[in-house]
């Protein structure tokens, strides 16, 4: 980050402002003693005039004038490069407090627990080392709860949260008697049996939803060719209600581990666009792809340049996988993913291996395109 020593004086303080660009960024102003302010905003020499100028000043509004000593701030393109940076200073500057200090929120998950006996699902916006699947993020909990509860009407996994004892007395519940649960805790099935049927919700989850629909597509239509009209009816209903399930979860709901995303932004440089890399579940970090000719000349294609920077983050060595900073840095995604204001694009998809690259390019070009039509940006000088 770009660091700047502020004078007293307030005419002073008011030429040094002057000088630093008047661009969306994300800034601290340090004080004597004691934690620093850290913000984003979108016109950061207009929001300096207003906490430190006293011809900005309002009754109302903070003013630091006479208590920041020192600046720190970087030019940023998107929103989602802002929040990835304000969530890497707050961890730096705010201890055990950061989150709260940018207000992040973490999503929800639908996470099957297989480290239990008889599996279950809940919903839950925390991730742990123990054996599971999480399924998301959601929106908001209310669509994490609503897919939890249809989607689990296709199976016959329970849905009583008890850490079961089972036995042939158990009084059960109201999924038993309708038949939705296998009644593990009243030993009708066995601890294998009840397995079985965890990794087909667990198969279920990692496929998002292919397991059950390829199956039930292919048995529709062998249905059909036999004129087994009845039987090919039922079927089609089967997919129909497994497609209905499938459109209630949100656009980024995956299995965190084959949750692989680009982030395409805008950059705060010209004639670029930034690319952010999620694989796994993993945020990566951002590729810069800049739109300048080569120094001698050579043409490359977009196409090519793509592949070249999805190359490099795929050759780096994966790091050891830290619950906290995926659960942190996906909440982030999603928060600028579901919100009204996104500024660029995500586009998702299952296979690492396979990324959509002619998708991926003409979301470049969009955003490039974007950016190109939006206010002029200066070019960066001396401060940035």
């Amino acid at each position: 980050m770009t660091e700047l020593r502020l004078p007293e004086d307030g005419n002073e303080i008011e030429r040094v402002i002057g000088e630093i660009p008047n661009r969306p960024a994300v800034f601290l102003l340090w004080a004597r003693e004691g934690t620093p302010y850290l913000a984003r905003t979108n016109v950061l020499r207009r929001r300096l005039l207003r906490l430190l100028a006293t011809r900005e000043a309002s009754s109302k509004a903070l003013n630091l004038q006479g208590t920041a000593e020192r600046l720190e701030y970087q030019l940023t393109g998107s929103r989602l490069q802002a929040q990835m940076l304000l969530l890497d200073q707050a961890r730096l500057h705010f201890g055990a407090a950061y989150r709260d200090a940018i207000r992040l929120r973490m999503p929800p998950y639908v996470k099957l627990i297989l480290a239990n006996e008889f599996p279950r699902t809940q919903v839950t916006a925390h991730m742990g080392r123990a054996k599971a699947v999480y399924f998301g993020p959601f929106r908001n909990r209310a669509t994490a709860v609503r897919f939890e509860s249809e989607f689990l009407d296709l199976f016959q996994l329970r849905r009583c949260h008890d850490d079961l004892i089972p036995a042939p007395d158990h009084p059960g519940c109201i999924y038993g008697e309708m038949g939705r649960c296998l009644r593990p805790c009243q030993q009708a099935v066995g601890v294998e049996e009840y397995r079985g049927e965890a990794e087909r919700v667990a198969e279920f989850l990692r496929t998002n939803g292919r397991s059950l629909a390829a199956p039930a597509e292919s048995a529709r239509e062998r249905l059909s060719v036999e004129m087994d009209f009845e039987g090919a009816a039922l079927m089609h209903q089967r997919c129909q209600r497994i497609s209905e399930v499938l459109a209630l979860s949100d656009e980024m709901a995956r299995d965190v581990e084959h949750l692989n995303a680009v982030a395409v932004a805008p950059s705060a440089i010209p004639d670029a666009v930034e690319l952010g890399w999620l694989r796994a579940g993993m945020w990566r970090g951002f590729s810069r792809l800049d739109f300048t000719p080569a120094a001698d000349g050579t043409a490359i294609s977009l196409d090519t340049r793509v592949r070249e920077l999805a190359s490099v983050v795929d050759a780096n060595a994966p790091r050891p996988v830290n619950p906290l900073d995926r659960m942190e840095r996906l909440a982030v995604v999603a928060r600028w993913f579901y919100s009204g204001w996104r500024d660029g694009e995500l586009l998702i998809f299952d296979d690492w291996e396979k990324p959509p690259y002619r998708k991926l390019v003409n979301a470049v070009s969009r955003v490039a395109q974007k950016a190109a039509q939006a206010p002029a940006k200066p070019r960066p000088n001396s401060h940035s």
